[in-house]
């Protein structure tokens, strides 16, 4: 039996998946980001992430198609370059048949939130929040253009995405421990996260190996005392809405949108209630709840490779199919 292979990889994680014609699901395989910045093995990775998705149809010459969202893919040239390579040298037979995509990874996502069966044109603002932040925007009609916003990564972006959550939080309490604020709840629940006592915070910090996900990881815990009524996690999340709106409304600004256009959301952020709330707000209309995550997005634009037709009953099958994954 033919299938095509979807893989969406962030600054946390990998998940690699396969579907079949008729919408079944094989995974998600879980495994670590493939974020080259940070992991410089990461082919050996991605080509251990196949092999064991593939097992157990013999391999990777049933793929008939494959599209992967990458990180970073599209954003520094060397990088993209390297990613379009090692992808063709895992799934030869995909790419010499022209059947083998490569695009960042909000991309796949966007494709996903606003998945669409074959000759429908399904469109908007997609606002990502997860370890970093992007929004991606386009009518996605077969001639229109894509817009991204942000992603310009941690340095000096990702605003609103976990990881700034969690780096406003530490500053927050890091100022409350020596008494330039007053933060106690927060402070004691940042504490909590991390697992340390105050005197360890700046030494638990400087020994990460990877900073970037371990300040996002401290999110959930902010944005649960957000909803709990802390005024100061409240205002760190009121913040996250406001840059994740700003990212939005610029979106559609440059594709004169009108300002009631849909507009969705993908990312672990999101699975605060509050934010989706607080961007509702700025944004001036109710989101479009996401058809398919990200990885549905990949697996959407494999089948089209490939050839299949995706229609409503093979896009609510994957639908189903992950869900119960």
């Amino acid at each position: 039996m033919p299938f095509v292979c979807g893989l969406d990889s962030g600054g946390t994680k990998t998940l690699l998946a396969l579907a079949d014609r008729t919408g079944t699901v094989l995974g998600p395989t879980r495994s670590a980001s493939l974020d080259p910045s940070k992991n410089v093995d990461w082919p050996a990775v991605l080509a251990t992430a196949i092999a064991q998705a593939t097992s157990p149809i013999d391999g990777v010459g049933a793929i008939e198609a494959a599209a992967f969202g990458l990180s970073f893919h599209g954003e520094i040239a060397e990088i993209s370059q390297r990613q379009k390579a090692v992808a063709e040298e895992l799934l030869p037979g995909c790419a010499s048949h022209g059947r083998l995509i490569v695009e960042n990874d909000v991309r796949i996502a966007f494709d996903g939130a606003f998945a669409a069966e074959d000759g429908v044109s399904v469109g908007g603002v997609l606002v990502l929040a997860g370890t970093g932040s992007m929004v991606w925007a386009s009518r996605n009609g077969a001639h229109d253009p894509h817009l991204r916003i942000g992603g310009w990564g941690d340095a000096f972006g990702d605003e609103g995405s976990a990881f700034w959550i969690g780096r406003e939080a530490l500053g927050l309490a890091s100022r409350t421990l020596d008494g330039r604020a007053r933060a106690p709840a927060l402070t004691q629940a940042v504490l909590n996260a991390i697992g340390v006592r105050a005197s360890e915070m700046l030494a638990w910090c400087y020994q990460l190996p990877d900073r970037r996900a371990r300040f996002a990881m401290l999110a959930p815990a902010i944005g649960g005392l957000a909803e709990q009524g802390d005024t100061d996690a409240l205002q760190i999340i009121k913040g996250a809405a406001d840059h994740l709106a700003a990212h939005a409304l610029a979106a559609r600004r440059q594709l004169d949108l009108p300002a009631s256009s849909a507009w969705s959301y993908a990312g672990s952020v999101f699975n605060c209630r509050l934010l989706i709330d607080l961007l509702t707000q700025r944004l001036g209309n109710e989101p479009t709840p996401p058809r398919l995550p990200p990885i549905g997005g990949a697996l959407i634009r494999a089948a089209r490779l490939a050839g299949w037709r995706v229609d409503r009953n093979w896009i609510d099958r994957i639908a189903r199919s992950l869900a119960s994954a």
